[in-house]
């Protein structure tokens, strides 16, 4: 447990020390990037990638890994998730197991992640707020829908730089991760201003196709599962609520937020997303089906704590009492979920691999 407390408290430092700025979205150029940011993705990419017994699907991922290594390549891209499978083919060849697999997926997550905090007002704020879940929960339990999450991150980045395309083609990818990110596609056509049809059409198509070729094969499966079985997950409530809280506060001080227009909408979009996604947890049984779409919910909290010091402070101020009654949310999020979650102990403790070997 301590691993966690100290990666949130190096982030904690950081936080408190910043200035609110505006950092271009664009490409991930490695001679622009402070040092620090570069550590902490080596430093994040490491963490997720050699954790050892760590995360609910631990055993669950080690037996996929033995079953892909006896498939022909030709047969991975018949099978569900076929990226995911890929990276475990991969690995088969090159060595390290399942750790070689984790660790691509960590710097899939960690890239995604940090390029998207370096488009926030405060990108060390936006970090801290992905630690207790998106870093601790998922990158480090969920390696399929992490390697989604990062990318569909990167996709958002190209999205409010209003590259429709580009948004579209790394959502696709998202998608050979873990199909569920297929539904971000239709963002793009929400989103877009010039030649809207035009955009309305490529995003019809490019959905229609990514749903033909990653969701079609499996919507009776997927239907049977979360729908008719009722599936309950736990802890869907509390995840909802933590995208509908930051939701909330946008939609009301929606005219405080010193964002382009562009971004506005989208994040609007977002916000009206998580409140149907909380609505929906009381208005059907199939809470997992709820709890898979909003985890592409997850990067709003991100913007609206990032932004929000400067929002309820004075935008020339360090507002750091606003910076601390934040970070203090996110240390009592982590605190309980570390805590009383019923499948916490899955996490706990967190081994490093090469220290096991010592």
């Amino acid at each position: 447990m301590l691993i966690y407390w100290l990666l949130f408290f190096c982030v904690f430092l950081f936080a408190l020390q910043e200035r609110s700025e505006i950092y271009e979205v664009g490409t991930f150029n490695l001679s622009k990037v402070p040092v620090t940011w570069l550590v902490m993705l080596i430093a994040l990419t490491l963490l997720i990638g050699f954790r050892h017994v760590v995360g609910g699907d631990w055993f669950s991922y080690i037996r996929h890994f033995e079953i892909v290594k006896s498939v022909d390549f030709v047969d991975l891209f018949y099978l569900k998730d076929p990226g995911y499978q890929f990276l475990n083919y991969i690995a088969s060849y090159i060595g390290g197991g399942i750790y070689t697999v984790n660790l691509i997926a960590g710097g899939f997550f960690s890239f995604g992640l940090i390029l998207f905090c370096r488009t926030q007002p405060r990108p060390m704020m936006a970090l801290l707020a992905a630690i207790p879940y998106m870093t601790i929960v998922i990158s480090m339990g969920y390696s399929r829908q992490s390697i989604a999450l990062g990318i569909a991150m990167i996709a958002l980045c190209s999205l409010i730089h209003k590259s429709i395309l580009k948004f579209t083609l790394w959502i696709i990818l998202a998608g050979l991760f873990h199909k569920s990110a297929v539904l971000l596609i239709p963002l793009a056509a929400l989103l877009s201003s010039k030649n809207k049809w035009l955009s309305i059409v490529w995003a019809g198509i490019a959905g229609f196709a990514a749903y033909s070729t990653l969701l079609a094969d499996h919507v009776d499966t997927l239907y049977t599962s979360y729908v008719e079985a009722q599936y309950q997950s736990q802890g869907a409530l509390i995840r909802v609520i933590m995208c509908v809280f930051p939701a909330s506060l946008f939609l009301y001080f929606r005219h405080l937020f010193n964002m382009t227009d562009k971004e506005k909408q989208l994040w609007t979009w977002f916000s009206i997303l998580s409140v149907v996604a909380f609505l929906m947890l009381f208005l059907t049984s199939a809470s997992t089906a709820v709890d898979r779409v909003a985890l592409y919910l997850l990067p709003l909290q991100l913007v609206i704590f990032s932004h929000l010091p400067e929002v309820l402070g004075r935008p020339d101020k360090l507002n750091i009492h606003w910076v601390i009654l934040i970070c203090f949310y996110y240390a009592l999020v982590q605190f309980v979920w570390l805590f009383f979650a019923s499948h916490a102990f899955a996490w706990l403790p967190y081994q490093f691999y090469p220290f096991t070997l010592l």
